[in-house]
């Protein structure tokens, strides 16, 4: 569903819109919250089923969009208790980050297999003669599946040859990797958030949208009201998120409209981090002192190597996250400055909330969550003249968007600054693959190599808060890494001020 305009899609959008609505144009806040859910599930002309559901289910949204957490179920708590503390200029992410919306929740089947009226009824029925437990027998001249002794083991499915037998999974345990999505006692999804690592997947793979996080919007705004310095730092991925026709200068003018002092690219912060992984790998991994060297940029990555692969701790970069670099140099250049990151990711949101991490990054916020607080400026990217220049960083630094892009950025590092030290480059993208690769890792049969690992498919431009289709997002990062003066960072000359290169 990645890149389609859904209904689910359109309902996060408008959330987001009007919660900003509300910081830009609220007198009355209460009120004004009480009256939302009645505006957006209009009675007379709406096309849900259930209004009343529909209105329960906005109401959490838009707890969660002003940062609060959900409502218990069964104790009554007032849709704007707490509000008092989210309508203020700071707020940091409260735990848990990812949410289940009971209600919106479908108790969609786990993981089951059935027969569909595509079964013919045939005389061979290899479904029957492969099922090592005799789940399946003949009904009416049809195939059915005995659910109390199917094991799921999916052969009466690959045998059959008219493709009548489904396999149904939960679209949000099957997008998680660390099999964090667990049941209510109503057989609805929860989130183990011992075993999650908030890269909200689960998230974007919710056909009814019941999954949510958290979000700063309303406190971020709250802070541009309240004046004083506020800098943006954009990720890699931002390219393409607005509009094919929407530049990276066009986009910056555009902050600055809203009243953002200065924009800085955070593929500054990645440029950073590639001199120093390259560094890392050239005297740590290469000379045998290390067995193998892991990328920091992915929080959801590190999380995960740390919850489930402990002793891989000390083979994490100690790099600073391209977020992180970029929000210290900002405030060494700007100490009265607060920094808000804007990118594709959910997981941002949950590094950005560590206490180590707090004084560096102030706000995060998602291209999705942006695109709201733009409409509700009446800010519209196409019709904005370009008045600022997007630029700093180099190619490597931007090619940090996508798949692989930090391992290519590094590998041209040392090849550039270690030319005698032969690299050996593996990435990993999506969880379950990153759990494998570290499996191997763990074996021993990645000695000597860089791995870079992605926790979304595609690389940050599938993260859960992006706008545009994977394909797309990659296409438009690699034109913008194209269009950067320098293709690697000169460890020589401060970062960020780069040069164009000479042929």
């Amino acid at each position: 569903m990645r890149g389609i305009d859904t209904q689910v899609r359109k309902n996060r959008r408008r959330i987001f819109k009007e919660v900003a609505n509300l910081a830009y144009h609220s007198d009355n806040l209460k009120d004004d919250i009480e009256a939302l859910p009645y505006k957006i599930v209009d009675y007379d002309e709406s096309e849900y089923e259930n209004i009343y559901r529909d209105r329960a289910i906005v109401r959490e949204r838009i707890r969660l969009a002003m940062g609060l957490s959900l409502r218990p179920e069964n104790v009554p708590v007032h849709l704007t208790q707490g509000l008092e503390e989210s309508n203020i200029s700071e707020k940091y992410y409260e735990p848990p980050l990812m949410q289940v919306i009971p209600s919106a929740c479908n108790a969609c089947p786990e993981n089951s297999y059935y027969v569909t009226d595509h079964c013919m009824g045939c005389v061979a029925h290899p479904c029957r003669e492969v099922c090592p437990r005799d789940a399946i027998s003949m009904v009416n001249g049809r195939s059915v599946i005995d659910p109390e002794k199917c094991i799921r083991c999916g052969k009466c499915k690959s045998v059959c040859p008219y493709d009548a037998i489904s396999h149904q999974v939960r679209p949000c345990a099957g997008a998680c990797g660390v099999n964090a999505i667990k049941n209510d006692e109503k057989g609805r999804a929860v989130i183990d958030n011992d075993l999650c690592v908030s890269c909200g997947q689960c998230m974007v793979n919710c056909p009814f949208g019941a999954i949510a996080d958290k979000s700063q919007i309303f406190q971020l705004i709250r802070a541009l009201q309240a004046g004083g310095k506020i800098i943006a730092q954009v990720a890699p991925a931002f390219a393409g998120q607005f509009g094919p026709d929407v530049t990276p200068d066009m986009l910056k003018t555009a902050l600055k409209e809203l009243g953002f002092y200065d924009v800085y690219e955070t593929a500054i912060g990645a440029d950073m981090g590639a001199i120093a992984e390259a560094e890392h790998y050239a005297k740590e991994v290469s000379t045998g002192k290390l067995p193998f060297s892991l990328t920091s940029c992915c929080p959801s990555w590190s999380v995960l190597a740390k919850k489930f692969f402990p002793e891989t701790i000390d083979k994490i970069s100690n790099a600073l996250t391209p977020m992180v670099a970029t929000a210290r140099l900002i405030k060494e250049e700007h100490s009265d400055a607060k920094v808000v990151f804007i990118g594709p990711c959910a997981s941002k949101k949950l590094e950005a909330s560590r206490r180590t991490i707090r004084s560096d990054v102030d706000f995060v916020i998602t291209f999705e969550e942006l695109t709201g607080i733009f409409e509700a400026r009446g800010i519209f990217l196409k019709e904005i003249q370009a008045l600022d220049e997007m630029k700093g960083a180099t190619g490597a630094g931007r090619g940090y968007g996508v798949a692989g892009g930090v391992a290519n950025a590094i590998e041209e590092c040392v090849k550039e600054y270690y030319p005698d030290v032969e690299v050996h480059i593996e990435h990993a993208e999506s969880l379950s693959e990153c759990k494998k690769m570290l499996m191997l890792a763990k074996a021993g049969k990645k000695n000597g190599c860089l791995i870079e690992g992605m926790a979304c498919p595609g690389g940050c431009v599938a993260g859960a808060g992006t706008n545009i289709a994977i394909p797309t997002a990659a296409k438009a990062v690699e034109a913008f890494k194209a269009a950067a003066s320098c293709r690697i960072p000169d460890p020589s000359k401060p970062v960020g001020k780069e040069e164009p290169q000479k042929n």
